[in-house]
C-alpha cells in the first residue's frame, strides 16, 4: 500500500487521463491524496480488505470545468509480492465511469 503509483483512468481505451497516487498505511489507517501537486485531492475515505486485497477509496475532486465532484473507486491488488504490483478496478468521476490501472513505483 505505501508507496506513490502511477497509471490512467478513463472511460475506454481510448480516453484516458493520467492518474498518479500516493498512499501511506498503518495496518490500520490509510492516507493519501490523488494527483498530488496544485490540483491535489486527499483521500477522503480509504480502505483495505486485506481478505480479498480489495482497495477502496472516495475523495472530492473538480472535474473539467472547475465543478465539485465525487471520485469512487474500488479496485485489487494483484501481484501482491512484487514490488511493482498493481491495483485495477472501476472508477467513477461525476457522471463519468470507468476503469483504472496503477503500478507501484519501486
Amino acid at each position: 500500500m505505501v508507496g506513490t503509483w502511477h497509471g490512467s483512468w478513463g472511460t475506454n481505451a481510448k480516453d484516458r487521463y493520467d492518474l498518479t497516487l500516493v498512499m501511506n498505511y498503518d495496518g490500520q489507517t490509510i492516507i493519501g491524496m490523488i494527483n498530488p501537486g496544485p490540483d491535489s485531492m486527499p483521500l477522503g475515505v480509504a480502505s483495505l480488505d486485506p481478505a480479498t486485497w480489495t482497495l477502496h477509496f472516495e475523495a472530492d475532486g473538480k472535474d473539467a470545468a472547475g465543478k465539485n465532484v465525487s471520485i469512487v473507486a474500488e479496485g485489487k491488488i494483484e501481484n501482491i509480492t512484487n514490488a511493482r504490483r498493481s491495483i485495477t478496478g472501476n472508477w467513477s468521476q461525476g457522471q463519468m465511469k470507468g476503469e483504472f490501472k496503477l503500478i507501484r513505483d519501486n
